[in-house]
């Protein structure tokens, strides 16, 4: 188990020395043979996927400043992330602005590159979501392409299953419709929560349902969504999982800062619940996507982002306790 060396917030104030996640170490500072790092967390501030308003570019440097307030220990799961794994910020992946599959290559082969192959987990910021491909092959890769794919675990009030928007297969409203059809998500062991508004058409829905996605619309996780989640969880077991967070599967009323907003969603309250609901999934990797710092004034949609980045954390750390 690792160790994450954090500043002395008594000492060096968290408003003050360089931004990185959490306050955690570059990760070029790590030496590796004294703690191998857990998770490489790193930036990907591309919005060229987007189909309504851009921004998102620029969601890892607000999540990561919005960070420096996060401490250290997990009042419900009563653990210390940072005592019980070896967390470090990757920096930014290289990108392509003008091209979303550029963009997705790139980032996934620096994302490979990251840590020990094997130890090291990748946890991507985004970034609209289209970017959640990237992170998901290179975690899949380096698990030696478990057959079957991995188990998917996603947050979004849109299913982005759709096949291409103006001609575009690799932007934000299609990841998992090409990660399924890559072989790197599998779709009976994926569930889809908090779906929700208007669609264009009916046939938005077709793709997933036709490959067994569970799809837990808003309405449907009121109606029983706790008993569905708690039986796809005994259903996965001890499957590798990849947790994708879409920060607009929150309301926008605790999360304006979001590119394609969805009235009706979460509380930052209730979401925080579902994530310490998901105890004993076995994360595999993880990203948190589309904040959109603009829409954001008072900072608290990256303010979230961050606490939902440290909830996908604690998991792990409480997973390795046994």
């Amino acid at each position: 188990m690792g160790s994450t060396e954090l500043p002395n917030a008594r000492v060096s104030p968290r408003f003050a020395g360089l931004v990185t996640f959490g306050r955690y170490p570059r990760l070029e500072d790590v030496r590796p043979e004294h703690r191998p790092v857990d998770w490489a967390i790193y930036g990907v501030p591309f919005d060229g996927g987007v189909t309504y308003r851009p921004g998102a570019r620029f969601g890892p440097r607000a999540i990561r400043e919005a960070s420096q307030y996060l401490k250290r220990y997990h009042l419900g799961h009563r653990v210390d992330v940072a005592g019980l794994l070896s967390l470090a910020d990757a920096g930014d992946a290289p990108l392509k602005p003008y091209d979303c599959l550029e963009t997705i290559e790139a980032a996934t082969a620096f994302a490979g590159s990251l840590g020990e192959r094997g130890r090291t987990k990748l946890f991507a910021l985004g970034g609209d979501h289209s970017i959640a491909y990237a992170n998901m092959r290179a975690t899949y890769e380096r698990l030696g392409s478990p057959a079957g794919g991995l188990a998917l675990v996603h947050f979004d009030s849109h299913l982005d299953t759709v096949d291409a928007v103006w001609g575009e297969r690799w932007g934000h409203a299609s990841p998992f419709r090409r990660a399924i059809e890559d072989g790197v998500v599998d779709p009976g062991a994926m569930i889809s929560i908090g779906v929700k508004g208007p669609l264009n058409s009916g046939e938005d829905l077709d793709f997933a349902a036709s490959r067994g996605v569970t799809v837990l619309t808003q309405d449907r996780w009121d109606a029983e969504g706790p008993a569905v989640l708690s039986g796809f969880l005994r259903r996965v077991g001890e499957r590798p999982a990849y947790i994708s967070f879409d920060i607009d599967a929150v309301d926008p009323a605790f999360a304006p800062g979001t590119g394609t907003p969805c009235p009706g969603g979460f509380t930052s309250r209730e979401v925080l619940s579902v994530l310490r609901s998901l105890r004993g999934l076995r994360v595999a990797g993880a990203d948190v996507v589309e904040v959109l710092p603009d829409r954001d004034p008072a900072g608290t949609t990256a303010f979230l982002a961050a606490h939902v980045v440290f909830e996908i954390l604690a998991l792990d750390a409480i997973a390795r306790l046994g």
